[in-house]
């Protein structure tokens, strides 16, 4: 009797051996696909004329027409406004620039989740933090993003796409 739950208990264990070895083989796998996918494809050129702006403290507000995000190759133009706090930002001897920046791109990612939309989805650093946006194009021209970095407020804006001069 106890060498038959012994042996029952030994072949549940290398099932779940089993089971858990091949989910992180394909998990491996995707992940490595998604990788391909990202340093394969071609990077988006694209600019977004800002319109509105929303807050986590301040609410929706309506901005000046001059602000816009610009993604040219592997660089990312940002000009648009912030209101939110800082959440224990290391001091630094920079002065502040909030969502104003040049920069490389550093990760990423571009998919169609739905028919009319592109997402794309990038990290940037800068001396001040690092950001995470999140850009939503769809085909009617109209654009979201939004942006979440490791010390500040999350911000989103609503725009739209127009087309970059050569």
């Amino acid at each position: 009797m106890m060498r038959r739950i012994m042996k029952s208990f030994t072949m549940s264990i290398l099932l779940m051996a089993g089971a858990l070895t091949s989910c992180g083989v394909q998990q491996k796998a995707v992940a490595t696909k998604q990788a391909e996918t990202t340093e394969t494809a071609d990077l988006d050129t694209l600019r977004i004329d800002i319109h509105n702006m929303s807050t986590l403290r301040y609410g929706t507000r309506t901005v000046t027409p001059d602000f816009f995000l610009e993604l040219r190759g592997d660089s990312l133009i940002s000009y648009l406004p912030y209101m939110g706090q800082s959440h224990g930002a290391a001091l630094t001897s920079y002065p502040a620039q909030g969502l104003n920046f040049e920069t490389r791109i550093m990760n990423y990612q571009r998919n169609w989740p739905k028919p009319h939309m592109k997402r794309i989805e990038l990290d940037a650093k800068t001396q001040e933090d690092t950001y995470h946006y999140i850009i939503e194009v769809y085909d009617s021209g109209a654009a979201n993003i939004r942006v979440r970095s490791m010390y500040k407020d999350p911000v989103g804006f609503d725009g739209e796409s127009v087309p970059l001069p050569d």
